[in-house]
């Protein structure tokens, strides 16, 4: 008997750090670049400065995507504010500032966009960086709707979130497609499995959706994969290529 599936108010199309490859990633200005391609779902990631403050940015150093160098972890939010987060992608988006989750979130929200929020810690900050997002996406999406999908890599931050705001939704983000799937989604209140698409099979999406839970994948960049993926049944993509694969397209 197959199982009920949760509610899934989200896009099938998943723009990929905001702006996939259009923009540097996990900006403003890679939101509203997703936004003009038509997307109305964006992923990005989130993690803690080193004076608490809820900032976007993928790397546990800066390096690759701003003029600065060093591990995030190190640096306070008034030093990330003073880094170009632009210029290392192209000389139009030169000096564009890493945003606050709080900035976002309330782009997102006023635009009518969903968001999954990877939670991202830097290392040793799991537990604490899984707490502070969901109690800032509680917030920050009060009476708003659809609410975060909350999804992370890191087992403790996920469960750190689960505790701190459990009615939010929360994904289980794996590299590879662990035996126990099912088991962590169960311990950790998930109602979705997001995967890399090289795992993704129409019988992965068969069994996932028998067991009650949505599945997503990441990161799909080839249109054809895309179109077989959602022939498939799959529940959302998220992409970098966001002129080729996108709602419209």
């Amino acid at each position: 008997m197959t199982a009920k599936l949760p509610s899934w108010p989200y896009s099938r199309y998943i723009a990929h750090r905001g702006g996939g490859r259009l923009a540097p990633e996990n900006t403003l200005a890679a939101m509203r670049v997703g936004a003009e391609h038509g997307f109305t779902m964006f992923e990005y990631d989130v993690k803690l400065s080193s004076d608490g403050v809820l900032v976007l940015m993928h790397d546990d150093d800066v390096e690759r995507t701003s003029n600065g160098r060093g591990p995030a972890a190190a640096k306070t939010y008034a030093e990330l504010a003073q880094l170009d987060f632009g210029g290392w992608h192209s000389a139009a988006y030169a000096g564009e500032p890493l945003p606050t989750f709080a900035a976002v979130a309330r782009y997102t929200v006023a635009n009518g966009i969903a968001s999954n929020v990877e939670i991202k810690p830097c290392p040793g900050r799991e537990a604490e960086t899984g707490r502070a997002v969901a109690l800032a996406a509680q917030a920050l999406w009060n009476g708003a709707s659809p609410p975060p999908l909350l999804s992370s890599f890191a087992e403790e931050a996920l469960q750190a979130a689960r505790d701190a705001a459990p009615e939010l939704p929360r994904a289980l983000l794996v590299e590879k497609v662990p035996a126990d799937w099912q088991e962590r989604l169960v311990k950790h209140g998930c109602v979705a499995l997001n995967i890399n698409q090289k795992d993704a099979t129409r019988e992965l999406i068969d069994a996932v959706h028998a067991a009650g839970y949505r599945i997503a994948a990441w990161t799909v960049n080839d249109p054809e994969r895309a179109r077989l993926l959602l022939d498939w049944g799959i529940d959302g993509i998220f992409t970098d290529e966001l002129a080729a694969i996108r709602p419209a397209a």
